[in-house]
C-alpha cells in the first residue's frame, strides 16, 4: 500500500528556487525549465467552486499517491505526463523538499486540450437530473425506469469544455468537441477515456469500490500524441462509492468531500467567498475518507 507521511497540512506552497506560474483550487504549479513543470498538490479543498480556509490533513498526499498509482497501472493504455526527473532533482533546499514530500511530481510540459473527458458508469449528479428531465444524459438516450445511482447499460463518454477560472465547465456533445479540437483528437480521447474507466472500474470493484464516474484531462506533445495529464482517478476527480453500502435509489456514501458539502449545506452560507471554517470533526472525517480510498485501491 502507498503510505502518507505525518507532515503538517499544507495550505499553500512557497518555493524560493522556482517560479510559481499557476495556483489552482488545489494545485500549485512551478516552472522548472523549458521542458518540465513541478506540480504540488496542496491540502486545499474547494466546495461549490470556493476554496475553503482550512486544509484537509493528508489530502494532497493521497491525491498524488493515487494518481501515481494509476499512472503506473495504466501505462499500457496511454502515456502520461510524468517525467523521469524526481523532486530532489529540481528542488535544492532540503526544507522545501520536506514540505513537498509525497505531494509533488515533475511532469513534462505539454499543450493542454480544453476538454474534460468525463466518463459516467452510474446515474448520479447532473447526469441523473438530466435523465429525469429528458430521459437522456448529455443527449445520449437511456432506457426508461432507471433509478438514482443505477448502473447504466454501458459507460457513457460525456465531454465538457474547460471553463476559465471561477466559471463552471459546460457539458458539450461529441460534435462540439470535434469542432474544438478536431476529429482525430476527439475520437482518440473518447477511446482512451472509456478504456481507462473500464480498466480502473474493474480494479476498484475487486477492492470494494465503485467508480461511479470520473474525468480525465489530456495534452499533446510536440509530436502531436495524446498524453494523460493532471490527476487520474482520484476522489477529487471521481465519485468513489463503497460497495458495502451501495444501493440504487439513494445517493450512496462516498470517499470524497461529501461530508464537507453536507455540512456547508446546513449553514446559512451563500456559497460565495469567504467560506466558513470547518469544525475539527468534519476535517478529520474527510481526511479519513481520502486515506481509506488510498488504502483500498492500492493494497
Amino acid at each position: 500500500m502507498q503510505q502518507v507521511s505525518q507532515s503538517a497540512p499544507l495550505f499553500e506552497s512557497h518555493l524560493r528556487g522556482l517560479k510559481k506560474i499557476h495556483q489552482g483550487k488545489v494545485r500549485d504549479i512551478y516552472d522548472v525549465d523549458a521542458e518540465h513543470l513541478l506540480i504540488v498538490t496542496t491540502d486545499r479543498l474547494s466546495a461549490f467552486d470556493v476554496v475553503l480556509p482550512d486544509p484537509i490533513p493528508f489530502k494532497g498526499e493521497v491525491l498524488t499517491q493515487i494518481s501515481l498509482f494509476w499512472f503506473a497501472k495504466t501505462q499500457h493504455l496511454v502515456t502520461n505526463h510524468l517525467s523521469t526527473l524526481k523532486v530532489e532533482d529540481v528542488v535544492a533546499d532540503s526544507q522545501e523538499r520536506a514540505q513537498l514530500a509525497g505531494r509533488a511530481m515533475v511532469v513534462k510540459k505539454l499543450k493542454p486540450l480544453p476538454i474534460e473527458a468525463v466518463v459516467r458508469g452510474y446515474l448520479i449528479g447532473s447526469g441523473y437530473k438530466d435523465y429525469k428531465l429528458h430521459g437522456s444524459v448529455c443527449g445520449i438516450a437511456l432506457p426508461a425506469g432507471l433509478q438514482m445511482a443505477d448502473r447504466m447499460p454501458e459507460p457513457l463518454f460525456t465531454p465538457a469544455s474547460k471553463a476559465p477560472a471561477g466559471c463552471h465547465d459546460e457539458n458539450i456533445d461529441f460534435d462540439a468537441m470535434v469542432k474544438m479540437i478536431g476529429r482525430e483528437y476527439a475520437t482518440g480521447i473518447r477511446r482512451i477515456a472509456l478504456k481507462l474507466y473500464g480498466f480502473a472500474a474493474e480494479h476498484a470493484l475487486a477492492r470494494n469500490i465503485i467508480i461511479a464516474d470520473t474525468k480525465f484531462e489530456f495534452g499533446v506533445d510536440k509530436a502531436g500524441r495524446l498524453i494523460l495529464i493532471d490527476e487520474a482517478l482520484t476522489p477529487d476527480s471521481s465519485r468513489f462509492w463503497p460497495t458495502a453500502s451501495y444501493k440504487p435509489g439513494i445517493s450512496p456514501a462516498s470517499f470524497d468531500k461529501q461530508f464537507v458539502r453536507d455540512y456547508l449545506e446546513s449553514l446559512q452560507w451563500n456559497k460565495k467567498p469567504p467560506a466558513p471554517h470547518l469544525p475539527p470533526d468534519i476535517l478529520s472525517r474527510t481526511s479519513d475518507n481520502y486515506r481509506e480510498a488510498l488504502r483500498l485501491l492500492t493494497d
